[in-house]
Formats: structure tokens, C-alpha cells, sequence
């Protein structure tokens, strides 16, 4: 009688090693003051008065990048969704202060296509270098039979730390300022509407956007990473909230970051990326749900007293911060002239 082996049941030992070996070089370049070792433990170390800290408070995120998966399962396009992932996490890190220190991930497929997995975790590495955090470590995990084939999934898990006293949100009063950073289009939010609208209106990934680009090029623009800039301005001491906008867009993020009483006023229509209005006409999208469901073009809210010299810092910075609104003493989320932001 012939043996069976693990391969036999769709698991690929070698496989498995060899994308570990492939991606320890991208790694290795991720790593920062505080990392202890390298790959290949049973878990990670991180020493934080390595990493400069003197009394810090450590906090952890973890999230995906949902179905956004499908379009670069579906196309082919592994590169970017790293990134996503990274930065679903770490934007959620520094929006309560604190600065990231590292990252796991955790791919899960039904056959490792070393390939695509290798695509994958370099943009994992891509998104930590952005964010100046080490990737430490993580699980590729090799289910035969719990996904279709070519499919996968992606977990990510980030710990930062932030000094005792320097936790946001902190001193928000009515009056502060909000400014918004610029998102890259749909970010990682979202898709399960999107892939309905192109679905509805009879298109496909490869269909033309109108300016020369595929519609999968257009979505497929990996969420950006606002680490550097929003930490630079908590460091200069300018910051007192920010609100990470994903899911739940504006009215379901800004006031995670206000106090009990507060609300904000938002000025509209402000300039977003053109997929915007495109979905909204595509799907029948009202203004109202858009405003729910996508960040609209903003990326990221920062609460502030001093607009002017947070928006020279910023701009310093690379950024293109724009005045958003005010912060309120009514609950809510008020957004004056929504209705023509789409149009």
C-alpha cells in the first residue's frame, strides 16, 4: 500500500520553506531600534528602552483588507494590497498617538503560489518601511478545501507605543480646527459596494476608467500611510486628536476622536479623487450613503488649535492638507453642501 503524504493532501512542506527563505532578505530591511533576533522563532522580541522609550503605554491593532482581495485575486495585481494592510493598521495606531514598532501578518490560502505569496508579504515589507516599523514575523498558513483556488486572505497585526502622557485624543474643546489629509482613492473600505456596482453596470477590471487607466488600476491604489506626517506633528506638540477614515466614513470616524457633548461642522465640497463621483453616478450611490461607506477623499483628520501651523508642517512634510471644518458642542456630524460633492 502506497503512503500518503502531506503533499498528497494539497499541503506543500517545501513550498512553505521556501517562501520563508524568499522573504527573510525583505524583512531583515525592515528592522529597527528595539527588534531582537529575526525570523524563525517561536515569537518575536521588541525591547522598548532600545527603542527609546521611558514610560510607555503599548497599543495594538489588528484588521484586513476585505474584499479589495478579490480584484487582485481576480487580475492578478498582488503588490499593493501589502500595503493595505499595513496601512489599515498603523493609521489606527498613530491616530491614539502612538508610533508603530512592528508588524505580523497572517496569509492564509488553500495552495501557496510562492509567487503571489512573495508579492504579498513584499508589500507588507513596503507598507512597514513606510511606516518605520519591522516586520518580525507572522503564519502562512495552507488550508486545502477552506478556499478556492487562487484565493487567499490576509490578517495583519501591529503594536506602537506611545509615552504615558502623550496619549491622544487630548484637550479637544469646541472651536479646534480639523484639518484632512487627502486619501489615494477608495483605500481599503468599501469593495463589497464597489464590486456591485461594476457588476450592475455589466463592466469588468479591465474596463477603461476615462483617463487612461483600468478601473482595477484606479482601485487598486494601496491606502496610504500617514505615520511620519501625524506623528511629526504630535511631536511638535500641535496635535490633540485624529480619526483614521475607513469604514464608516466621516460621520461613523470623526467622533471616535471628539469628547462626550462634541460634534463637527465639515465644509463642503472639498476636492477628492474622481472615483468618487464615478461610483456615486455608476451605482445610484446618494451622497448620503457614499459619505457612510467611503472616506471621499479623506484619508485622514487631524483636530487642531493652530491650523496655520499645522498646515506649515504638513506641507513641510509632503502633505497637502486642506481645512476641513470645525469642532462643534452639538453631537453629530453636520457636513454643509454633501449633496454637491459628487457631482
Amino acid at each position: 500500500m502506497t503512503s500518503v503524504t502531506y503533499r498528497d493532501a494539497g499541503v506543500d512542506i517545501e513550498a512553505g520553506d521556501a517562501l520563508v527563505e524568499a522573504i527573510k532578505p525583505l524583512a531583515k530591511a525592515t528592522s529597527r531600534a528595539g527588534v531582537l533576533g529575526g525570523l524563525g522563532g517561536f515569537g518575536a522580541l521588541f525591547d522598548l528602552k532600545a527603542a527609546g522609550f521611558v514610560d510607555p503605554i503599548l497599543v495594538s491593532t489588528t484588521d484586513g483588507v476585505g474584499t479589495k482581495l478579490k480584484i487582485a485575486i481576480e487580475t492578478g495585481i498582488h503588490d499593493h494590497v501589502g500595503i493595505d494592510l499595513v496601512a489599515m493598521c498603523v493609521n489606527d495606531l498613530i491616530v491614539q498617538g502612538a508610533a508603530p514598532l512592528f508588524f505580523l501578518d497572517y496569509f492564509a490560502t488553500g495552495a501557496l503560489d510562492v509567487d503571489a505569496a512573495k508579492r504579498v508579504i513584499a508589500g507588507i515589507a513596503q507598507g512597514c518601511t513606510l511606516a518605520g516599523c519591522a516586520l518580525v514575523g507572522g503564519e502562512t498558513a495552507e488550508m486545502p478545501g477552506m478556499y478556492a483556488a487562487g484565493d487567499y486572505d490576509l490578517a495583519g497585526f501591529s503594536v506602537g507605543a506611545a509615552e504615558r502622557g502623550a496619549l491622544l485624543p487630548a484637550g479637544v474643546a469646541a472651536g479646534d480646527a480639523i484639518l484632512a489629509l487627502p486619501s489615494s482613492g477608495v483605500h481599503s473600505n468599501g469593495f463589497s459596494l464597489v464590486r456591485r456596482i461594476i457588476a450592475d453596470a455589466g463592466l469588468n477590471w479591465g474596463s477603461a476608467f476615462g483617463d487612461g487607466r483600468s478601473l482595477a488600476e484606479v482601485l487598486m491604489q494601496p491606502t496610504r500611510i500617514y505615520v511620519k506626517p501625524v506623528l511629526a506633528l504630535h511631536k511638535a506638540g500641535l496635535l490633540k486628536g485624529a480619526a483614521h477614515i475607513t469604514g464608516g466614513g466621516l460621520p461613523g470616524n470623526l467622533p471616535r476622536a471628539l469628547p462626550e457633548g462634541c460634534g463637527a461642522a465639515l465644509n463642503g465640497p472639498w476636492e477628492m479623487p474622481a472615483v468618487f463621483p464615478w461610483l456615486a453616478g455608476a451605482g445610484n450611490v446618494a451622497a448620503e450613503e457614499m459619505l457612510r461607506v467611503f472616506n471621499c477623499g479623506v484619508g485622514m483628520t487631524l483636530i487642531v488649535s493652530d491650523a496655520g501651523a499645522a498646515m506649515t508642517l504638513l506641507r513641510e512634510a509632503g502633505e497637502a492638507p486642506f481645512l476641513l471644518g470645525h469642532v462643534t458642542d452639538r453631537p453629530g456630524v453636520v457636513i454643509a453642501g454633501q449633496e454637491s460633492l459628487f457631482a
